[in-house]
């Protein structure tokens, strides 16, 4: 039997991030999916595209995503055969992070609407075309999914987590302390036995 990780990056990564579970995932090929882009749309077809060529080749396919690369997997590969997910400091809610970055920055609705798009003291830029589109494509996940959280996550609150994980009955485990971005060697090395737990390996 062929088993194969679908590994989908965050923001400002890349796929050779999958390197680092080729490592520790024996009995597993790790793809990195190497798309482009940081909406949805520019996303979304090409990580279909990566998964479509790993159902080709593999039997058993299992989700491996991280920050917004998880809600980008969420939206794009909901319908498909997945045996399981595990993310890592997901974006599990974009339209509460989009609305808690508006908050941050002083921006209501009606000034995004009019402008369309508003660049932020903290390097984003909110857009009201990439909010519509999140409104418009509501997330339905029911694949078997792990989580891993860090307690001291900026972007994503702990509520938020919890309560995905209570409605998808998603198994979570949090890191105190821990940051959104996993990468100091402690960090590193809980996210790799977290990793090797969930897979039973």
């Amino acid at each position: 039997m062929k088993r194969a990780i679908l590994y989908i990056h965050g923001k400002g990564g890349n796929a050779a991030e999958a390197d680092r579970y080729r490592a520790i995932c024996p009995g597993f090929t790790v793809l990195g999916v190497d798309y482009q882009g940081e909406l949805p749309w520019e996303a979304a077809p090409q990580i279909m595209a990566a998964y479509d060529e790993a159902r080709r080749q593999y039997d058993d396919i299992v989700l491996l995503a991280n920050s917004i690369g998880a809600y980008f997997a969420m939206l794009t590969l909901s319908d498909q055969t997945l045996d399981q997910a595990l993310f890592v400091s997901p974006v599990l809610d974009m339209e509460r992070l989009i609305l808690d970055m508006m908050d941050w920055a002083g921006v209501s609705e009606q000034m995004l609407r009019k402008k369309g798009e508003i660049p932020t003291d903290f390097g984003e830029t909110l857009s009201w075309t990439f909010l519509c589109y999140v409104r418009e494509h509501p997330i339905a996940w029911q694949i078997p999914t792990e989580i891993l959280y860090a307690g001291s996550d900026h972007l994503v609150s702990r509520q938020t987590v919890e309560q995905f994980a209570v409605e998808h009955g998603a198994g979570l485990t949090i890191l105190e302390g821990g940051e959104h971005w996993f990468h100091t060697e402690e960090q590193l090395a809980f996210l790799d036995g977290w990793v090797k737990r969930v897979l039973m390996l």
